[in-house]
C-alpha cells in the first residue's frame, strides 16, 4: 500500500474518535473539484514505509482510539484489503473512505470485520456522473453495488457529496436522494478550493442555495444534513 501522507492527530475526520488520519495514493476518478490532486495525478514521492506506520500507531496506543484511511481511492490498490488487516492489528478502529468503485474489495473488507466505519463519496446523481468525476464513459456500476454493500452492511456508515456549482444542480440532489432512499447518513459538503485543485475556476454554492439542495434530498433522506456552513 502506498501511503503518501500521515496527520497524525485530528478529531474531525473519523466522527467521534480521537484518530490519525492516512492517506493513500492514486484514484481512478479526475473529479474536478478534488482537494487532494497532488495525491492524484502526481507520482508518488514521500512515501510512508510500514515499518515507519508500525512505529507510529505502536507510540501511539492509549492516546488515538482510530484511523482514519482516505485517498485518492485507497481500495484502488491491490493489496488495500492486506493494509487494513495490518493497521486492525494494533487494535484501533479504522474508518475508511471511499468512492465505491471497488465493490469486491469494499465487501472483502466488511466480511472480514475490517472497517468499522465507511465514508462513501456520492459525486453527482447516476444520470450525471460523469460531470463531477471528470471521465465521460464512467461505468457507475459498481459504484450502485457499493451503495447497496454499506446500506446492507450493518455496520456505520455515511454517505456525501461536495456539492460545486456548475457541476451540481438542485435536480441532482433529488436524483442523489432517490438514490440513496433511506440511507442512515447523508452530508451535502461545502466546496472549499484548497489550493490543490484539478481543475480551477470552481465555486462553492452559497448558504441559502445549499440548504435548497439540501430541501430536495430530505423527503427521501430525513436525516440529511449540511456540513461546513
Amino acid at each position: 500500500m502506498i501511503i503518501e501522507g500521515l496527520q497524525k492527530l485530528t478529531l474531525l475526520d473519523y466522527p467521534g474518535h480521537v484518530a490519525c488520519t492516512m492517506f493513500s495514493h492514486g484514484c481512478n476518478l479526475r473529479c474536478p473539484f478534488c482537494h487532494n490532486a497532488g495525491l492524484v495525478v502526481r507520482k508518488a514521492d514521500n512515501i510512508i514505509d510500514k515499518e515507519e506506520i508500525s512505529q507510529f500507531l505502536e507510540k501511539r496506543k492509549g492516546i488515538l482510539d482510530g484511523i482514519c484511511l482516505t485517498g485518492g481511492e485507497p481500495l484502488l490498490q491491490k493489496d488495500a484489503v492486506e493494509f487494513l488487516r495490518f493497521l486492525r492489528s494494533f487494535g484501533y478502529k479504522i474508518k475508511l473512505d471511499t468512492n465505491g468503485f471497488y465493490p469486491e474489495r469494499l465487501k472483502e473488507a466488511i466480511t472480514e470485520g475490517l472497517v468499522d466505519y465507511i465514508a462513501m463519496d456520492i459525486k453527482s446523481s447516476p444520470e450525471n456522473y460523469y460531470k463531477a468525476v471528470g471521465i465521460q464513459d464512467i461505468d457507475i456500476e459498481p459504484m450502485k453495488e457499493s451503495v447497496s454493500i454499506i446500506m446492507n452492511s450493518g455496520i456505520d456508515y455515511e454517505f456525501r457529496t461536495t456539492a460545486v456549482k456548475g457541476i451540481h444542480t438542485i435536480d441532482d440532489f433529488k436524483s442523489i436522494g432517490e438514490f440513496i432512499k433511506g440511507a442512515k447518513k447523508y452530508f451535502i459538503q461545502q466546496f472549499i478550493d484548497s489550493g490543490d485543485l484539478i481543475s480551477g475556476g470552481l465555486s462553492a454554492f452559497s448558504a441559502e442555495e445549499t440548504k435548497v439542495l439540501l430541501d430536495s434530498v430530505l423527503p427521501y433522506v430525513p436525516t440529511a444534513q449540511i456540513r461546513g456552513l
